[in-house]
Formats: structure tokens, sequence, C-alpha cells
């Protein structure tokens, strides 16, 4: 697997209708969209909300492999959740070996289980795929600023999330370079089972771990440098203004979201 390929926390520039949205709304309506996909119950709303999902990416342009590239490192995760609904959900028995039951309720769940994580992390990656770090910062803030008056740090912890998301894509970084440095001195991390493979990834968590602390050093210095004292007295060079476009585009996540939870009622 290539590291270079995982796209998580990547932020890719652009002028489609999705980059141009308020990021206070397209956060607000990340939050209407797992709402609606947690209500979804069967093949039909299930459909309804991948459609919402391809139209986003179709509109922000983000290609199908720059999507799966981002899958890779919680493939053993939705491998770990099929498995687990197949053997432990009860219902119709369809094969049986041993102690283990693999029942139809439990494959349907399996199934609708995987795609509702698969649809959770692409909708989150669409976020931060047109959302620069600076943007999610300040809409964050903007959203958690009620928060000011019972003296909630809310600028510091708009800051820490930012930074967080920020790191992800450099520390892959890293780890790539990491490994391949230690390829050209023999390692390898390919061959083998999941329990060597895991083996030869153990090596790589002390250079990762100074290299991580060594960035973060760096940082603080570079924010002390420029005088960063926190929120107090901030100004924006670019204020957030809502358009008439953002709360269309709200309102129609609110009404798929409303149509989903009421086709779910009736069972669809």
């Amino acid at each position: 697997m290539n590291l270079k390929d995982i796209t998580l926390g990547q932020f890719f520039p652009g002028n489609s209708f999705l980059h141009r949205v308020d990021p206070r709304i397209k956060l607000a309506g990340l939050l209407v969209y797992v709402v609606a996909l947690f209500l979804a119950n069967w093949f039909v709303t299930y459909a309804i909300m991948l459609v919402l999902l391809v139209w986003g990416c179709a509109v922000a342009h983000i290609r199908a492999k720059t999507l799966l590239g981002g899958m890779k490192p919680v493939i053993f995760l939705l491998i770990f959740t099929a498995v687990l609904n197949m053997f432990y959900t009860p219902g119709t028995p369809l094969v049986s070996f041993w102690v283990f039951t693999i029942t139809y309720e439990g494959i349907l769940h399996a199934f609708f289980m995987v795609v509702r994580i698969l649809m959770l992390i692409c909708a989150t990656f669409l976020l931060t795929y047109t959302t620069s770090p600076l943007a999610l910062t300040d809409g964050l803030e903007s959203l958690l600023s009620p928060l000011k008056k019972v003296k909630v740090p809310v600028h510091e912890l708009a800051m820490i999330m930012s930074i967080a998301l920020r790191f992800i894509p450099t520390l892959i970084e890293e780890t790539d370079k990491i490994m391949s440095a230690q390829r050209a001195r023999g390692a390898d991390f390919d061959s083998g089972g999941l329990i060597r493979k895991a083996k030869a990834l153990i090596p790589l968590l002390v250079p990762l771990f100074i290299s991580a602390f060594r960035r973060a050093d760096e940082l603080a210095t570079a924010m002390e440098c420029r005088c960063y004292c926190g929120g107090t007295g901030r100004t924006r060079m670019r204020e957030l203004h809502l358009r008439p476009a953002d709360w269309l585009f709200l309102l129609g996540l609110v009404v798929v979201a409303v149509a989903v939870g009421l086709l779910a009622h009736v069972g669809l």
C-alpha cells in the first residue's frame, strides 16, 4: 500500500459550488447528512443518500480514485464490523459451522452497517477536501461561539481540531519517508501474514514520534514568532458571510433528511 495514496485530511483547492459554500453551512450540512444516514434502514433510503453523496463528489470534481484512496486505513474496521454483524445477529440461519451461524438478517445488517460507515467517511472526506483548514477553523469557532459565554476557549478548541486534521497528511507523508529509508536498509513491510506485518511496523514508531514532536515544536515556535495569543483581538482577512445559495443548500439537505426519515418510518 502506497501511503501517498491516502488522502485523509487533505484539502484540494477549487472553485466548485461546494468549495464556495460557507464552512458553517457545510459543517451543519454534514451533521444533517449523518442524522439522515442513521435514519436510513433499507435500500431505497440508502440509495437516496448515495445519490446525494455522488452528486457532491461530482459537483466538487472529486474523482472516485481520490475518494477510495482515503478508505485504505479503515478496511480492517469495515471487515471487522461486517464479520461481527454476520455472526452475532439473530435471525434465519443460512450457514452454520461449529459455534458460528450466519443469518440472513446478519448479512443484511452487516451490509447496511458497512455502507453506512463508508458513506459517513466519504461525507467527512468531502468536507475536508472542499474546505481549507483555516476556513474549517473559522467555521467551527463561529458555530461554537455561544459557548464563550460560559468561558469555554472556543478559538483554542477549533485551532486544536484544525491542527490535528492538518497533521494527518503530514504524518502520513513522514511515515512513507521513514518506510522508504528503512526499505533501503533491507526492511520488509509487505511479506508475511498480518501479525508479521504489524511487527514490522513497530520500528517505525520511535522515529515517527520523534518527527511528530519536532514538527509540533517547530509549529509552536512559528506561532510564537508571529505573536499568536489566541483569539483575543484577532481579525480576519476574509469574514464569513452567508449567501442565499448557502441557505438553499442547507434547506435542501434538511428536506432530504426529512424525506429519508419518513421513508424509513414506512419501511422503505
